[in-house]
């Protein structure tokens, strides 16, 4: 705590119990601190604590239930469609712990869709990425990626645990990219999810295609990420165009 700083100190504390949740030194469903506790661990009034207590429970890290306290929630990380950016990269930004273990890297004959989404001629190849993405530790998302082989190739000699696969594109390859298209669906978890994501066999699990483009309009990436329908979700900021009325 820092009395002095310009940050209100139920702010302070909201960030403190925040990054303990966030780093699994609260887990999930365990009892926090009461608000006793709290008053005297950090030396502020209870109202204080009850405002970053509401905060919190705002954003979804922790509900209260009557008579009982206050617990962790199982947090449901998010990621902005507005913006185009990798898995890792949007969540080490909010300060999530976050790796990648692929499962399997290989060349195989694309599908129809595949090849249309990434405009490839007559029985051209592609190179076929899964990995399992982890969040917090526990596994989020089962990614499937194609990518013509040029660049399959390149990538995998790249450490693809710790780096995004856009932030490689860009930043070693030099690419641009510019969009992606989006379509979000659901799904039930059939037996290879289920193990995966360590889920249930019927599970809800929401599924995005995406194709991501270069600023030149050249699709490079194409992907069917499959989230933990428990455990995340998307958010977009969608604004209304004023109707002209004749």
């Amino acid at each position: 705590m820092q009395p002095e700083s310009p940050t209100p100190l139920y702010a302070q504390i909201k960030d403190i119990l925040r990054a303990r949740i966030l780093d699994g030194s609260y887990q999930p469903h365990q009892q926090m601190p009461s608000e006793s506790e709290m008053m005297a661990l950090f030396n502020v009034s209870r109202i204080t604590v009850r405002q970053a207590l509401n905060d919190l429970q705002n954003e979804g890290l922790i509900f209260r239930m009557h008579g009982k306290g206050t617990f962790v929630s199982k947090p449901k990380a998010f990621q902005d469609l507005g913006r185009l950016q990798g898995f890792g990269e949007a969540m080490r930004q909010m300060g999530y712990e976050t790796f990648a273990r692929v499962v399997s890297i290989r060349t195989v004959t694309p599908t129809a869709q595949v090849q249309e989404r990434l405009q490839l001629p007559k029985r051209a190849r592609v190179t076929e990425l899964q990995r399992l993405r982890f969040l917090n530790r526990e596994p989020i998302s089962l990614d499937v990626t194609y990518l013509p082989t040029a660049l399959g190739n390149r990538l995998a000699r790249e450490d693809l645990a710790t780096r995004d696969v856009f932030v490689i594109l860009e930043n070693d390859y030099g690419l641009s990219l510019g969009h992606a298209d989006l379509q979000i669906g659901s799904t039930l978890a059939d037996d290879n999810l289920a193990t995966q994501l360590r889920v249930e066999e019927g599970s809800p699990v929401l599924v995005i295609e995406r194709t991501t483009h270069t600023s030149d309009g050249t699709p490079v990436d194409y992907e069917h990420l499959y989230y933990r329908g428990d455990a995340f979700q998307y958010r977009v900021r969608v604004d209304r165009v004023p109707v002209q009325h004749v």
